[in-house]
């Protein structure tokens, strides 16, 4: 039974056989978790501000495009993080810490509406895959992207970032070309790595049809490439399976199945 979409409604961990066994107590999960979550806010928030501030005449292009990278990484794990808010796995018991970090994390990453992507995510778990999903489009990978794009975006989210953007150049607090670089592009291609591997390969429709009723597949990847790739959300049959545990518990819920545990 998948939980309300509403903030005020308890939502509970799934009760795995032997699981305290394996892996760790509420009490350890919700320190863990929280420190994980804002980890990443933070590593994020910090390096934006050294890239923003850096004189990149003087920087090689190979690290311009390394710095690109990370906090394109960077940016793809602030939205996970929301997305475990969304699960009540950052912080499960203080629901409301946990939604407030969920908040937070979606206004940083591009002024979203935690309340819309919550409603939105809790209809896509109880309906993936079908007409009735938010998140679902029938059609290629680049017309699912714009899509998916399109319903997430909105002029007013759009308006209100360029606002920042020009405001910030215009006081000469950050160069324009450093934000286009450090801040615009990893944002645009975050979208793009949490579309591709979170969302268009574990859900679109394999030959043959669907295998399961959470109607998504998993990747093959192990767990370090499993990770640089979406922080395990690639683990997707995983993660609807047990939607209350975080990212970073997903491979061992993998693991446990391929040696017969689960």
């Amino acid at each position: 039974m998948l939980p309300s979409v509403g903030l005020s409604e308890k939502i509970v961990l799934p009760n795995v056989t032997d699981w305290h066994q394996k892996g760790l107590t509420n009490k350890q999960h919700s320190i863990k978790g929280i420190a994980i979550g804002l980890t990443i806010i933070g590593l994020w928030a910090g390096s934006l501000i050294f890239w923003l501030s850096w004189d990149i005449s003087k920087v090689n292009i190979f690290w311009i495009g390394t710095a690109i990278a990370s906090q394109t990484f960077l940016y793809t794990g602030v939205f996970i993080t929301a997305h475990d808010a969304m699960h009540c796995a950052i912080f499960p018991q203080n629901r409301q810490i946990n939604h407030l970090i969920g908040r937070v994390a979606v206004f940083l990453y591009a002024l979203f509406s935690y309340q819309k992507l919550l409603k939105n995510h809790w209809l896509h778990h109880r309906h993936p895959a079908s007409e009735t999903d938010p998140d679902f489009y029938d059609s290629n990978w680049l017309g699912w992207y714009f899509k998916f794009f399109s319903r997430y975006f909105s002029w007013m989210q759009i308006s209100g970032l360029g606002i920042i953007f020009h405001v910030l150049n215009y006081f000469a607090i950050f160069d324009a070309e450093n934000m286009f670089l450090f801040w615009v592009i990893p944002s645009l291609l975050s979208s793009v790595q949490l579309f591709y591997f979170g969302t268009y390969l574990p859900h679109r429709e394999p030959e043959g049809g669907y295998t399961n009723h959470h109607r998504c597949q998993s990747n093959s990847l192990s767990t370090f490439w499993s990770f640089i790739t979406c922080y395990h959300f690639g683990y997707h049959e995983e993660h609807h399976e047990y939607p209350h545990l975080p990212w970073w518990q997903l491979p061992i819920i993998r693991q446990s199945k391929e040696t017969g545990f689960l």
